[in-house]
């Protein structure tokens, strides 16, 4: 095409910037041998009736007259495309732009403060060892300083456990004998020498399998990736190796980190084994309710903490986005993922966060902020509020409805005013996902486009293989309309803790999930507030029921504050499952 025809089709200065806009070209770096390059790349490949099919995916309609001028645009962007996928990407190559829950004006407490843990009295080693599987870490680290219970003893007790139990319940991908009995008997022999570096010296722990490990493999739960070994160390294993812990498996995940399935099977419920984990932090609850680790670390894009917790009766801990480093961490969508411990304590969730939050200089989403914890912090002082729309609306199972209009009884008990609080009036769940889509089909780019997504073992609508080819047709345009939708919901919200300080929201762990508490969920994922998932009760069954606390950003220690004073007057924490 010459340049006379080119000022014929656009015969003003707007209409020629705008033209070379849809060419993905700046018109100031145009004159000269650019052109040829453009000619090259605007070769036909996309038709009008191609447009037309994609219009009515994106829910639009133009005229004719307008796809024609689309369609030299449209075809030159295919080389660029072309051009972008010649680099290759590792799923470790984050974008340039960085989602932060802080929004302008906002204000926070940065003071440091002492970190005040429980003063767990003097404990008295029982005669059978085992009898320590289900205890709390604040009590194993009671046995392991006073040196009554050797780190290599408590890791060789954890140790046969995995092996007797994980043929069912399928929650360990890989038990790292070699590495917990080396890590054991340095803590034993720190610990002999008065270097007690804290509460997780000697404590064996167990690490989903999206978090890497020098030497180890780190499947991702999916087949492609059964051999993969990352050549580093995440930041969380790093800091839980400075803080004396003694790793003794990594934990299985949904494959990708979807659901509870992956390439060993499906992962178990301890409490009743026809029923899967739930959630792809499936292992970590699993292992933790099994009393097979004495903690565990898992992650969350959209309910993959929250979920297995309340289904496996354990205590999780979401942080806030931004609280602790994902370097070394298998991405679900950056903007969403958060990495939290999962317990049998509150408490033991803020010994855990103690250890790895703040700062590494290699995720740079990390924010410096304090946390304070001080176990004997009065909760009372704090305000309260619930969230009425979703204990009224109609439960799946009875049990967990009568639970959780129990868990606000016992809060009132204590002398809460409890205050009702509502949903922000906006599109939450399109929102997530149209803001999700685009993040989960970057992560799995290559993937997809090797063919290799054929190998993954769910091969359902809901599978990340499919997700992932689905959110190809997800224009770019709505996505950002999600992001910047998206702020306005994080507005909302944030007036939500100009009222209340913490509030509480049920969570079914029924397969219909009550709609206004699924949407909470995914309201505070989008949101980056942190939540704590525990136990408020059984089902007829015997099965646990859970209820949720969320917190202001960066507001843990209030958040696990309310949660303590709840567990420590129900006792639900207490009870484990019977092992088959």
């Amino acid at each position: 095409m010459s340049v006379d025809k080119m000022d014929q089709l656009l015969p003003d200065r707007r209409n020629f910037i705008a033209y070379f806009a849809g060419l993905g070209l700046s018109s100031t770096l145009f004159p000269g041998v650019l052109w040829a390059q453009v000619q090259q790349r605007s070769a036909q490949k996309i038709t009008k009736e191609m447009l037309i099919a994609a219009e009515r995916i994106a829910g639009l309609n133009f005229t004719d007259a307008q796809r024609e001028m689309m369609l030299l645009g449209v075809n030159g962007n295919l080389a660029f495309y072309e051009e972008l996928r010649r680099v290759n990407l590792d799923v470790s190559d984050v974008p340039a732009l960085r989602f932060s829950p802080i929004l302008p004006g906002m204000k926070f407490d940065k003071r440091r403060l002492p970190f005040r843990p429980s003063i767990v009295p003097d404990l008295s080693r029982p005669e059978n060892l085992e009898d320590v599987a289900f205890w709390s870490v604040a009590q194993l680290a009671t046995l392991i300083k006073t040196r009554k219970v050797g780190s290599v003893e408590l890791t060789e007790m954890y140790l046969a456990r995995l092996k007797k139990y994980d043929p069912v319940l399928k929650c360990a991908v890989t038990i790292t004998e070699e590495l917990a009995r080396q890590q054991a008997r340095r803590a034993d022999a720190e610990i002999a020498a008065g270097k007690y570096r804290g509460p997780l010296h000697g404590i064996p722990w167990g690490a989903k399998d999206l978090i890497a490990k020098k030497g180890y493999r780190t499947t991702w739960g999916a087949a492609p990736f059964k051999e993969q070994i990352i050549d580093k160390d995440a930041t969380v294993i790093k800091r839980l190796e400075d803080a004396g812990a003694v790793l003794v498996a990594k934990l299985a995940t949904g494959e990708l980190a979807y659901w509870d399935e992956w390439f060993g099977g499906k992962t178990k419920n301890p409490w009743d084994t026809s029923l899967g984990s739930g959630g792809s932090s499936a292992g970590p609850a699993s292992a933790t309710a099994a009393g097979l680790v004495g903690f565990a670390i898992g992650t969350e894009t959209g309910g993959s903490m929250v979920e297995p917790a309340i289904k496996c009766g354990v205590t999780a801990l979401r942080p806030t986005f931004g609280r602790v480093s994902r370097d070394g961490v298998m991405p679900g969508a950056w903007s969403f993922d958060k990495i939290g411990p999962m317990c049998r304590s509150v408490e033991d969730c803020a010994l855990v966060l103690n250890a790895v939050h703040g700062t590494d200089d290699l995720d740079l989403s990390v924010i410096d902020m304090p946390f304070n914890w001080d176990a004997k912090a009065k909760a009372t002082n704090l305000r309260i509020g619930y969230l009425k729309a979703a204990f009224d609306e109609e439960y799946s199972l009875s049990e967990e409805k009568t639970n959780d209009f129990a868990t606000l009884d016992t809060l009132r008990e204590f002398g809460f005013d409890l205050k009702p609080v509502k949903l922000p009036d906006y599109p939450i769940q399109a929102t997530s996902l149209v803001a999700w889509f685009g993040e989960i089909g970057s992560v799995w780019d290559e993937l997809v486009r090797s063919g290799k997504d054929a190998l993954l073992g769910v091969q359902e609508t809901d599978g990340v293989g499919n997700l992932s080819r689905m959110t190809r047709t997800v224009p770019a345009v709505e996505s950002i309309r999600a992001s910047r939708i998206r702020t306005l919901i994080m507005r909302a919200t944030a007036k939500i803790f100009d009222e209340v300080d913490v509030y509480v929201a049920p969570f079914s762990s029924a397969d219909s999930t009550p709609r206004i508490s699924g949407l909470n969920l995914q309201l505070t994922n989008l949101t980056g507030h942190p939540a704590v998932a525990l136990q408020n009760g059984f089902t007829r069954k015997g099965t646990p029921t859970g209820i949720t606390f969320i917190g202001n950003l960066f507001g843990e220690a209030e958040l696990l504050a309310v949660a303590k004073a709840y567990q420590d007057a129900t006792g639900f924490h207490l009870k484990h499952p019977k092992m088959f």
